[in-house]
This record gives C-alpha cells, sequence and structure tokens, in this order.
C-alpha cells in the first residue's frame, strides 16, 4: 500500500497525496480498483438506476417532483424552464431529467401535462422541452408532500436541500412500475391497479388476506398463474377479434410493446413464412385498431393462434422486485413491499396528527394567555411601570396570578409576545368570539386526538377517501385470466417444399428434381435409414446428402418417435433382427443400426405384425438343410445400437418375407 507521512503542524500526521520512490514500487493496484469500483457500484445502486422502497422514485423522479412542488403556483410550466430548475439538485444533465419527466408524466398518476408529451402505446416520442408544460396533479400534493416531516440533505453542490425521500401515502414502487439496470443487478416492478393496492392496504389493516396481480396501461390479457408474488413472470396477449373470416383486428396491445414494434414483428413473421399476411393498416388514434387482412386459402381462426405463437401479440414479462431499504439493495415479494408501505402510511398519518395536536396545543396555549392578559386586564398593569424591565416583570406577575388557567406553563417568549398585542385589538376584543374560536380548537383537538386512539381506523378511512376521490380515474385495464401458451408446433404453417432424389441421394429444399416430395413446417424432422444402417434426423435444410440408398424417409414424430423391425446381415453374411423405438437424437446427427461396419439392412418395416420371413441359407458340401423360417413377431423392442437375434445359426444368401 502507500505508505503516507506526517504533515507539517499535524500532531497525528496526515497522508502523502503521492507515493515516494521506495513506496511506488508497493502500490496494491487491485485493492485500489476494486475500492473504487465497489463506489461506483454502490453509488449506481443506491443513486441513480434502482428505487427506494420509502417513496417509490429513483433520485431523478424525486428530484423532478420536488421541484415541482417548489415552483407549484397552480399554473403550468414549461418543461424547459423544470428541467432547468431540477438541474441544480441533480448532476446528471438536462437529457436524462427530460427523458425521466415524459416517462414519469406519462404514467398519468402525479404529473399533469399539456402538450405533446408522445404516446406510449404508438412509440411516438414527446416534443422538444420548450413547447410542453407541467404541473403536479392533485393526487401528488395531497399525497406527496408534507415539507414539515421532511428529511432533508444537501445537494450534490451543497447549494440546496434536497428530500432524502418524500413523504408519500401511496405504495408507490408498486404503482407505478419501474426498470433499473445497476452494477450486478437489475430491478423490473410491473405496475399494479390504483384500486386495488389500496384496497389491499385497507385489508392489510384489518388482518385480512391479500392478493395483488399486476395492472397494464396497454390493457390486454394477463396470465397471472406464474406470477408468484412478483418473484416469477407473466404472459399478456393482446386483444385480439375476427372482424370476419379474412380481417383480423388488434385492439389492445401488450404491456412493454408498442404499435411500431407490434407491426414490426407481424411482417417479420410474415416475411419468414410463420404467418400468412395479406395486408396491414395501423389505424390507431387514441386507441389501438390494426387491421390484419388475410389472404385467399388463409381464414381467421387459424391465423389467431400463429399471431400468439410468432409475434409480439403474446409476449412473456419477469418480475424482480429489486429496490433500496435502507441504503441497501433488499429483493422483496409484492405482498413484503406492500406490507411495508402500509405501516410507513400508518406511521406517516401518526406523525401528521401528532404535528397538528401540537399547533393546537399551541394555539389553544396562546389564545388562552391572550384571553387572560385582556379580560382580567394584566395590561393595565403596565401604566405604573416606567422602565423595560418594570414592563416585562408586571406582566409575568399579573398572568402569574392566572396560572390555574395556562395551558401549560408560561415562558419569556410569551410574554414578548403578549407585550407586542396592539391597543386597537384590545379595545376590539369580542369575547364572544373568542368563545367560539375556543371551541373550534377544542373540536379539534378531541377529533385530533379521537383519531389518534384508533389510528388503524383513521388510515382506514384515509385510504377510502382517496379511493373515493381519485379511484374513477383509473379503473382495471388488463382482465385476468388463464390461457396456455400456443404451441407454435401445432399452428405452424406447412410452408417449406422439401425433395428427396433417390438417385443422387440429395434431399433438401434446394432440390429441385426428385421422386417425393412433402411440405413441412420449420419444426418439423425429417427421419432418413439407408441400406448400410446409418439414420439421421434432420430438419428442413437446404441441401444434404444421404449415404448409401436410403429405405425409408419421412416426417418423423420427435415427441412420440417411431418403431422400426430391422433385418440386417453382417459382411459374414450373419442375419441378425432386432425391434426398434428411434426417439433421442441430436439433430443432424449419424447414428447406427448396424453395429459393425461393412454390413447392410435386408428388410425396414414400420408393421405391428411384420408375419413370418424365410431365409436361405449360403450353399455348401454336404449341408443338409438348406432353408429357415422365423417369425418376425417373436422380436423383442431393443435399443438401436443393441445387436439383435441371430435369426438363424448359418450364413444366409437371400431373405423373403412370407405373406
Amino acid at each position: 500500500m502507500v505508505k503516507r507521512a506526517k504533515g507539517k503542524g499535524s500532531d497525528d500526521g496526515g497522508e502523502e497525496l503521492f507515493p515516494t520512490e521506495q513506496a511506488a514500487g508497493s502500490i496494491d493496484i487491485q485493492s485500489l480498483m476494486r475500492r473504487n469500483f465497489l463506489e461506483y457500484a454502490s453509488y449506481v445502486v443506491v443513486d441513480r438506476a434502482i428505487p427506494d422502497l420509502r417513496d417509490g422514485f429513483k433520485p431523478v423522479q424525486r428530484r423532478i417532483l420536488t421541484t415541482l412542488w417548489n415552483m407549484h403556483d397552480g399554473r403550468f410550466h414549461k418543461v424547459a424552464n423544470v428541467i432547468g430548475d431540477t438541474m441544480k439538485l441533480h448532476p446528471h444533465g438536462d437529457a436524462s431529467i427530460g427523458d425521466a419527466l415524459v416517462v414519469l408524466a406519462n404514467k398519468g398518476y402525479f404529473i399533469e401535462t399539456q402538450g405533446n408529451f408522445g404516446n406510449v402505446i404508438t412509440g411516438h416520442r414527446a416534443a422538444a422541452a420548450r413547447y410542453i408544460e407541467c404541473r403536479l396533479t392533485p393526487l401528488a400534493r395531497e399525497t406527496l408532500f408534507f415539507p414539515e416531516l421532511t428529511d432533508s440533505q444537501a445537494s450534490y453542490d451543497g447549494r440546496r436541500d434536497e428530500p432524502v425521500a418524500l413523504p408519500a401515502k401511496l405504495p408507490v414502487v408498486l404503482l407505478l412500475g419501474v426498470e433499473g439496470i445497476a452494477v450486478g443487478m437489475a430491478t423490473r416492478i410491473l405496475p399494479h391497479n390504483f384500486n386495488e393496492l389500496l384496497e389491499a392496504q385497507i385489508k392489510l389493516l384489518r388482518k385480512e388476506s391479500v392478493v395483488l396481480y399486476p395492472d397494464f396501461p396497454h390493457g390486454g390479457l394477463v396470465d397471472v398463474s406464474e406470477y408468484d408474488d412478483g418473484r416469477g413472470k407473466v404472459k399478456v396477449r393482446a386483444r385480439i377479434e375476427a372482424l370476419d373470416d379474412k380481417t383480423i383486428v388488434i385492439r389492445e396491445i401488450p404491456y412493454g410493446t408498442t404499435t411500431e414494434s407490434l407491426i414490426a414483428s407481424l411482417e417479420n413473421a410474415a416475411q419468414k413464412g410463420q404467418v400468412k399476411i395479406g395486408g396491414i393498416q395501423d389505424y390507431t388514434t387514441d386507441k389501438v385498431e390494426i387491421h390484419v387482412e388475410l389472404p385467399r386459402g388463409v381464414h381467421s381462426d387459424e391465423t389467431i393462434p400463429q399471431l400468439f405463437a410468432y409475434t409480439d401479440c403474446e409476449v412473456s414479462i419477469s418480475s424482480a422486485l429489486t429496490v433500496v431499504n435502507e441504503r441497501h439493495p433488499a429483493d422483496l415479494t409484492v405482498s413484503e413491499a406492500l406490507e411495508f408501505c402500509t405501516k410507513r402510511l400508518k406511521a406517516q398519518i401518526k406523525a401528521e396528527l401528532e404535528l397538528e395536536l401540537a399547533k393546537l396545543e399551541d394555539k389553544r396555549h396562546w389564545l388562552t394567555l391572550e384571553q387572560i392578559f385582556i379580560e382580567e386586564k394584566v395590561w393595565k398593569r403596565l401604566e405604573k411601570a416606567k422602565t423595560a424591565a418594570a414592563v416585562t416583570k408586571e406582566t409575568w406577575d399579573g398572568m402569574q396570578e392566572h396560572k390555574k388557567l395556562f395551558v401549560r406553563p408560561m415562558t419569556d417568549e410569551d410574554v414578548e409576545r403578549l407585550l407586542k398585542i396592539p391597543i386597537r385589538r384590545i379595545s376590539a376584543y369580542d369575547i364572544e368570539r373568542f368563545r367560539a374560536q375556543m371551541d373550534e380548537i377544542r373540536a379539534l383537538i378531541k377529533a385530533a386526538q379521537a383519531k389518534l386512539k384508533n389510528l388503524t381506523k383513521t388510515t382506514i378511512d384515509y385510504l377510502e377517501g382517496l379511493i373515493d376521490r381519485y379511484g374513477a380515474n383509473w379503473p382495471r385495464r388488463t382482465e385476468i385470466g388463464s390461457f396456455e401458451s400456443v404451441d407454435r408446433k401445432a399452428v405452424a404453417r406447412q410452408n417449406i417444399k422439401v425433395t428427396f432424389d433417390a438417385e443422387t441421394g440429395f434431399f433438401g429444399s434446394q432440390v429441385r428434381s426428385g421422386e417425393q416430395s412433402f411440405s413441412m413446417s420449420e419444426y418439423d424432422k425429417v427421419l432418413a435409414i439407408s441400406d448400410d444402417g446409418t439414420y439421421r434426423v434432420v430438419s428442413a435444410v437446404d441441401k444434404v446428402l444421404f449415404p448409401g440408398k436410403v429405405l425409408h424417409i419421412g416426417l418423423f414424430d420427435a415427441d412420440a418417435g417411431e418403431q422400426f423391425t430391422v433385418v440386417y446381415r453382417t459382411k459374414d453374411k450373419i442375419v441378425y433382427g432386432k425391434r426398434v423405438h428411434i426417439l433421442r437424437f441430436i439433430k443432424a446427427k449419424e447414428y447406427r443400426l448396424i453395429k459393425d461396419r461393412g454390413g447392410e439392412v435386408l428388410l425396414l418395416l414400420q408393421e405391428e405384425n411384420p408375419g413370418d420371413l424365410h431365409l436361405s441359407f449360403v450353399r455348401a458340401k454336404r449341408q443338409r438343410v438348406h432353408e429357415a423360417t422365423f417369425d418376425l413377431n417373436e422380436l423383442r423392442l431393443t435399443s438401436a445400437s443393441a445387436k439383435g437375434i441371430r435369426l438363424a445359426p448359418k450364413p444366409v444368401s437371400r431373405v423373403k418375407r412370407l405373406s
């Protein structure tokens, strides 16, 4: 490590800024890099990319909202001005602030917009910051701010203060939905419905069980069977309907897509031949409407499953609820995050009530002192006082005669305040008006004390009030359902024509002549077995050469496999038979049915009852038996690489299947 020498005028020494020549060789670069990297990683996690669990905002979002609160005068502000003021708190430039503001505004909860803020459905960008305006919504002003109970910290340059976290009374972390990538971690929190979140908090306060599912601004349909309380994933589908047999209309699109990206996926699938489309017309305005025209011979009922299988009409979205909790990243479930937010809401309401109660008590204390000072004519005692000290003493002594009426002990500050009451106010003092004011304060104190006494009910009433005032603005938009993913193999179009030329042994889509042709999809497999006992499973290739004489070629069911009765002869003319089930394979890899090289397959049968086989032996001197018969039904199923059963005790020259 770098050695550091004592500095001048220091008792315990300082540190050298630069190493000496002797110490230079001892610098530990690895430790230096590790320390700097950890500092950078911690900064990215805590101060940039991951939202804080307390208020649900990333730092740039919190600074934007704080700036809008400080600027709020009821009117709209130019976004360019908002960005400029936010830069006083945020050190990363105007572009990042502008983008974050547009994203936050398009969520629709906390920022009211005027002008073109882009469109999350179509993917169109917002207009320049100088042309658009914004301000805080009533919901934001009511639920996100309470300056007297907000902890502050110095901004990056130390010139201003900014909130450590906003005193949010909403579960913002679950409401907005957020994505962020930090060093070594990422977060993707899916948005949830405003009403459902608040109703779930009410259930938690009532000790009831809670289940929450995402709700997306794009609408569509969502399968939540694998959501796993925010630790799994969801499948989201577009809302599609068949206008008629030749026209399909897309009304809503999945979350995370735009009409542009969806149409691009449709065109891409059409180019690959996965979906047959005649034309695409986009009539989207404020609502999605994409018409898909089908060509001759293609129908809506068969095309809709293909859209789900091959395009962005169905997407899978993973959820990873990573947040900053007490300056450290934490992986939570939706239930855990909601429980934290509910407890924080209850504590926030309690703190606000206690502050309100303290203010009311202060007001009652002062009004009581003022009442005594005026009604008991303590102020008349000041007429005989000649000095400032005497004035203070007369006020103090006069008020102490009535201290049993005090709300709390009087202080020197109270005396100073009493002495500042103008004569005009004393002469116009209205006893009845004062008593009405005191009654009102006592009623407010009693009400605040009652709310504090039953804090759970107070919190529930607050949440119900929010639902009553704002809930109608955000009904559920995504329909919850259960649907199985479309099997791509099942709906794949047989759009690839392949040909096998027996003379050359070539097979594929680029083979132009041959006796055997058939259509297949990109997921289909073809099994080819040659007379030398080799076999391969291939997909729809351009061109491939199969060795020897091909005895079998055709579509292969990769899930169920195929069974064959194989009769083969070795180079020593010994005949074997076996029944095999070809199932497991590696695509395009060559396998062998005959273990010994040099043999040949004599018969390859797929019948369940292959019947009898006649075998003619190789002629030899003094040979008495020249032939034999074997029942192929006696063969038992074995592996493809097994040798099988010897069918005759002698070399065989010819075999013939008996009908």
